[in-house]
C-alpha cells in the first residue's frame, strides 16, 4: 500500500521536527489505494457507483461550540472573540497537542501534502495528517493536489492534526465536551479529536484564509464562483443548504468552485480542489453534475445504502440530514482549471428564508449589498450543525460568520471596495420557503432558482419592470423568464395574508434589531435595511 517515494529524506526529516512516531506512514496515496486502505481497515463499503460510503458516528455535522483559537500576541486584538470565536490557552494547547503525539506513537498514519488556494501568489502549503485512511481520502479530494515536483519540495505552512480516535477530557483539557478543534496561528498548527466529521478539516483552513487574506488585500468569501462563455465570473455568497453547490454547477457555465474563495486584485481563486456537496434528497434530473459526480474515489458521508444492492439512498435522511459527497473538481465537466477567473460582474446572495416571507429574488444597490453581506440572514437547515433538527432563522455575518476570525466589518468594507471598483451587479434570491413558512409552505423549487439565476447573469433581470417592497426595502422584478410572476411576490403565494404581514414585520424587526450590534456604521448602510 505504500508509495515508498514519497517518503523522502525531507519529509521524514519533518515528520520527525514535528515530533510524531507512528509505526508506518503512507503519503499521498492514490484515491484507489486509499479506498482499498479503507476497505481492509473496516472504515468503510464500496457502494454500488463506485464511491466510497462511510459513517461518521455520533457527530454528523459540525462542532461549532468545540471549536476555538489560541489567544496570543498574534491573535488578542485582531480576532473577533464571542459567540463564534473562542479563545484557547496557550499552555492548554499545548498540553493536549503533546498527549496527541504521544496517542499516535506506534500507530499508523495518512499524510496529504497539498495546498489551500489555486492562486500560487495567495496559497498555503498544508499538510493533513489523520488516523483514518478515509479521512485522507477526503483532504486529497478537497484540497488542492500537489504536482510530482511540489510534493518533493513540499514545506507545509500550516499542520492539521486530525486524529478521530483521541478525545479530549474536558475537565483536564479545558475543553467545553470530548470533541475539539484547536486552531493555533502562530505555530501554524489545527488540532482535531473526538469528531469523525470530515467537514472539520476543511472549514478550519477556511478561517485560517480568512484570517491571513485580509491581511494581503486579498477579500476572502464563503461563496461559489463559475465563469460564463464570455468570460463573465460570478459569485454565490450563502450558508450550507442555501443552493451554493447546486446553483454554481451550470452546464452553461464552468465552474471555478462550490464553496470557498479569495478575491485579489486580478481576481477570483478557488481555495478548494473539490467540492462538498448535500446530497439528502439528491435526484439525477435536479443535479445532474452532482449526481454523475458519485463514483469512484467520491466519499459519501452518512447517506444509508442498500446491503444488498449497495446502492445510495439518497432520499434517507435517517442518520442525519446532512449527507455529503465530496469529490474532486475534475468530476464536474465543466470545472476549469486552474480554478480561477477574473473580477466578477454579478454576486447573487442566496437565503433560505424559513419564515417564506422575503421575495424569491431583488437587485440591490452597493449600501443594500453591505446592510445583507453584514446581516448575512438565511436559515440553518436540519443536520449541518448539531442539535439542528428543522430550519432556524439566522443572521450569520458575512453568510460564513462560523469562519471569520476578525470582525464583520472588515469583510463587509472589502466587497464595497470592490462592488465600486467593478461596478458589479448584486441580487438576492431566496431559495428557502414560498406560500407559507417551514411546515406550511414549500420550498421554492430549484427550477425556479436555477431561473432567476439565469437572469440575473444574462441580464434579463436588467430590463425587466420593479417594484418597490417598502417593508424589506428591496427592488423586486416584476417578471422573470421561467418563473411564474405571481412567485415573485411572496404574499400573493399564502393563502392568510394577515399572516404573511404578521411574518413579513417580525422579520423586517428581526433585521432591525440584529443590525444594532454593529457599532460605527455608516448611516447610508443602515438606511439600506428594512423599515418595519
Amino acid at each position: 500500500m505504500e508509495s515508498k517515494t514519497t517518503l523522502t529524506p525531507k519529509f521524514i526529516a519533518q515528520l520527525e521536527a514535528f515530533g510524531i512516531k507512528p509505526s508506518q506512514v503512507y503519503r499521498n496515496l492514490s484515491p484507489e489505494k486509499l479506498v482499498e486502505a479503507s476497505v481492509q481497515r473496516n472504515e468503510g463499503v464500496v457502494t454500488a457507483t463506485g464511491s466510497l460510503a462511510v459513517k461518521t458516528g455520533k457527530y454528523t455535522g459540525r462542532s461549532p461550540d468545540d471549536r476555538y483559537i489560541v489567544d496570543d500576541d498574534e491573535t488578542h486584538d485582531n480576532v473577533s472573540w464571542g459567540k463564534v470565536n473562542h479563545p484557547f490557552p496557550i499552555d492548554r494547547f499545548d498540553k493536549i497537542f503533546a498527549k496527541m503525539k504521544k496517542f499516535v506513537d506506534g500507530k499508523e498514519l495518512f499524510v496529504f501534502d497539498g495546498f489551500v488556494g489555486a492562486d500560487k501568489d495567495h496559497r498555503l502549503g498544508i499538510r493533513v495528517i489523520n488516523d483514518h485512511a478515509w479521512q485522507s481520502l477526503f483532504a486529497r479530494q478537497l484540497f488542492v493536489r500537489p504536482s510530482a515536483a511540489e510534493l518533493d519540495n513540499h514545506e507545509p505552512d500550516f499542520t492539521i492534526l486530525c486524529i478521530n480516535g483521541f478525545e479530549a477530557i474536558p475537565e483536564v483539557d479545558g475543553t467545553g465536551t470530548n470533541v475539539f478543534i484547536l486552531i493555533d496561528l502562530t505555530k501554524r498548527l489545527v488540532l482535531i479529536g473526538g469528531t469523525s466529521y470530515a467537514g472539520e478539516m476543511k472549514k478550519s483552513m477556511f478561517g485560517i484564509m480568512n484570517y491571513l487574506l485580509p491581511k494581503k488585500g486579498v477579500f476572502p468569501m464563503h461563496c461559489s464562483a463559475n465563469i460564463g462563455k464570455n468570460g463573465d465570473t460570478a459569485l454565490f455568497f450563502g450558508l450550507s443548504g442555501t443552493g451554493k453547490t447546486t446553483l454554481s454547477a451550470d452546464n452553461d457555465r464552468m465552474l471555478i468552485g462550490d464553496d470557498e474563495h479569495g478575491w485579489s486584485d486580478k481576481g477570483v481563486f478557488n481555495f478548494e480542489g473539490g467540492c462538498y456537496a448535500k446530497c439528502i434528497n439528491l435526484n439525477q434530473e435536479s443535479e445532474p453534475q452532482i449526481w454523475n459526480a458519485i463514483k469512484a474515489g467520491a466519499v459519501l458521508e452518512n447517506v444509508v445504502i442498500d446491503k444488498q444492492t449497495l446502492k445510495p439512498n439518497f432520499d434517507d435522511g435517517s442518520l442525519t440530514e446532512n449527507t455529503r459527497a465530496a469529490y474532486p473538481l475534475e468530476y464536474i465537466p465543466t470545472a476549469i482549471f486552474p480554478s480561477v477567473g477574473g473580477n466578477p460582474k454579478v454576486i447573487v446572495f442566496l437565503t433560505a428564508d424559513a419564515l417564506g416571507v422575503l421575495p424569491p429574488v431583488s437587485k440591490l444597490t452597493k449600501e443594500g449589498a453591505m446592510y445583507h453581506f453584514m446581516s448575512g440572514y438565511t436559515s440553518k437547515l436540519a443536520g449541518t450543525e448539531r442539535g439542528i433538527k428543522e430550519p432556524k432563522a439566522t443572521f450569520s455575518e458575512c453568510f460564513g460568520s462560523p469562519f471569520m476570525p476578525r470582525p464583520a466589518s472588515v469583510y463587509a468594507k472589502m466587497l464595497g471596495d470592490k462592488i465600486r471598483t467593478h461596478n458589479t451587479v448584486v441580487y438576492l434570491i431566496n431559495t428557502g420557503w414560498s406560500g407559507g413558512p417551514y411546515g406550511v409552505g414549500k420550498r421554492v423549487s430549484i427550477k425556479y432558482s436555477r431561473a432567476m439565476v439565469t437572469a440575473a447573469l444574462t441580464g434579463a433581470l436588467d430590463i425587466v419592470k420593479y417594484r418597490h417592497d417598502n417593508l424589506f426595502n428591496l427592488d423586486v422584478p416584476t417578471e422573470c423568464p421561467g418563473v411564474p410572476s405571481e412567485v415573485l411576490d411572496p404574499k400573493s403565494t399564502w393563502q392568510e395574508k394577515d399572516a404573511y404581514d404578521l411574518s413579513a414585520k417580525k422579520l423586517a424587526q428581526m433585521f432591525v434589531d440584529n443590525f444594532t450590534k454593529f457599532k460605527d456604521v455608516d448611516p447610508v448602510i443602515i438606511a439600506a435595511g428594512p423599515k418595519p
